[in-house]
């Protein structure tokens, strides 16, 4: 008797609602439609900036406020080689995030390189690759970011490879699982450029707290040789938690080597609404301009998907 009260209670209530949305002339689909959540997000990775951060242009503690200032974009991903020896620095990461939070900038996640193989073929490096790993979740952690992005290099046969990458990712994977991170896989070159065979590794991990970071251009598998980028991406759409937005060169308002509207509709698709991270690698026009030029296109396209 409670429990059919109760309904009946709700609905009435719902309808007093409905018809005094309808008197105000707002239809009940479009109010309940009023706010949606957009279909994806727009961040910044910090490599599209990596000219002025070299040339001493920029500074990386900046990177946040200028990605807030100049693009309008409040969610950053950020590159270990710009702050490499910083990782267990608290006091350089708590300025750090201090200013992200100073400019309502939200910190996603930290791109990690240059330590070691994640699938080197001797165990004791391959473990020690994994170790040098751990510092990074922890300041990954201490910023608020999602993720770190590492790299699943290896060597050997197709099959070999996949085991080896496997095993380091698992690894780092149970680390940074209690620390709630999660460590995704970005295609960077050699075999991690084939989706078939980072999808594969995907499988052999076997944790859903290990994913991809689909990126739109690094599909080079070795000198001369092309994976199909909108094949790859597909490929590692299931695992995404992250996705890149690599562009390079624009002409009359599109990017030259990727078809953004195809390859935007493959991340939707999958069901993927979260951020998408522009990365700008082009020479012309300047950083600035390309990451300009790469925001408009994907909030363009986000617009016609959304329509």
């Amino acid at each position: 008797m409670v429990d059919a009260l109760t309904r009946r209670d709700f609905l009435t209530s719902a309808g007093t609602i409905a018809a005094g949305l309808t008197m105000a002339g707002l239809p009940l689909s479009r109010a309940a439609a009023a706010d949606p959540e957009p279909l994806y997000r727009v961040s910044l990775a910090e490599w599209s900036l990596h000219r002025a951060i070299f040339s001493g242009k920029l500074n990386h503690l900046d990177f946040a406020k200028t990605s807030k200032e100049e693009f309008g974009i409040d969610a950053v991903e950020y590159v270990s080689q710009f702050f490499k020896d910083k990782a267990r620095d608290e006091k350089y990461l708590a300025d750090m995030k201090q200013r992200a939070a100073d400019h309502g900038v939200k910190n996603l996640l930290i791109m990690i390189d240059g330590e070691g193989q994640l699938g080197d073929a001797d165990e004791s490096k391959r473990r020690q690759a994994v170790e040098n790993h751990h510092p990074w979740v922890e300041a990954a952690k201490f910023l608020g970011c999602h993720a770190i992005r590492v790299n699943a290099a290896s060597s050997g046969t197709y099959e070999e490879q996949q085991d080896r990458a496997a095993d380091g990712l698992r690894k780092l994977t149970e680390f940074a699982e209690p620390h709630g991170i999660s460590v995704i896989v970005e295609n960077h070159g050699g075999l991690s450029s084939n989706g078939d065979w980072l999808a594969g590794v995907m499988k052999k991990v076997d944790n859903p707290n290990c994913g991809t970071l689909p990126d739109f251009g690094n599909f080079r598998v070795a000198p001369g040789e092309w994976y199909d980028r909108y094949q790859g991406v597909e490929q590692l759409m299931p695992y995404a938690k992250a996705v890149s937005a690599k562009s390079h060169f624009f002409a009359g308002g599109r990017e030259v080597h990727t078809d953004y509207r195809r390859m935007m509709k493959i991340v939707v698709d999958a069901g993927y609404h979260g951020y998408v991270g522009i990365e700008w690698e082009g020479s012309y026009p300047d950083e600035y301009g390309g990451i300009r030029l790469t925001k408009e296109l994907l909030e363009t396209v986000r617009d016609e998907l959304s329509a």
